[in-house]
């Protein structure tokens, strides 16, 4: 057999804290699926999984881990300010939305932070930081379209209503622009969008 082959899906990141009942409310607050809640004392562990997402993560007051020590979990996101302004709808004190100064993708340094999303709001290039009580770290990360080789086939699919919609608004857009190139009505503009958002999750060239 060729393990090569093998998937190997990422489907859980423990989170050390040092009170999980505290950091469980939290969590909760969040709007997070709480999926198991295992294990009395200092062995109970509870399992919480983001809005369309496919990895959780495990909180647990007892390992080798020292609380507050994991940083920079990313979690992705098709509206960087919409993403913030629900953070803070459900109490979660979130960093402003920033970019990086240099314009490349850094989000790990401070200094090199500017206010605001990036400027051409470029795939991959607008942030958002926050903590839970412990100082467990979480970066939002806006991605609307995959770089090259990111997404392994043609398959495309959406996390939740909104997230389809916002690529809906995005493809409507393109096409306005699409439209006002070729002068007419765009009589065949429902496989125009299905080209447009298959080839923006996947990375590929996006049609004019």
């Amino acid at each position: 057999m060729d393990t090569s082959k093998v998937d190997m899906k990422l489907e859980v990141v423990v989170v050390p804290v040092s009170d999980v009942e505290r950091a469980a409310q939290f969590y909760r607050k969040l709007g997070w699926r709480q999926d198991a809640d295992t294990g009395k004392g200092d062995e109970r562990r509870l399992q919480f999984t983001p809005p369309g997402s496919s990895c959780s993560i495990i909180i647990r007051g007892v390992g080798p881990a020292v609380p507050g020590t994991t940083q920079f979990l990313h979690l992705v996101v098709s509206d960087i300010v919409a993403a913030r302004e629900q953070l803070f709808r459900n109490g979660v004190d979130a960093s402003e939305v920033f970019h990086d100064v240099a314009g490349g993708f850094n989000r790990f340094d401070k200094a090199a932070r500017a206010s605001g999303p990036d400027p051409q709001r470029r795939s991959y290039a607008s942030f958002v930081t926050f903590t839970d009580p412990d100082g467990n770290g979480f970066v939002l990360q806006e991605i609307t379209t995959r770089f090259a080789g990111r997404i392994e086939t043609n398959v495309t699919s959406y996390a939740s209503v909104s997230d389809l919609s916002l690529a809906m608004q995005r493809a409507s857009r393109a096409h306005g622009e699409h439209e006002k190139r070729i002068g007419a009505r765009d009589e065949q503009w429902p496989d125009w969008y299905a080209a447009y958002m298959v080839a923006e999750q996947n990375g590929k060239k996006l049609p004019e």
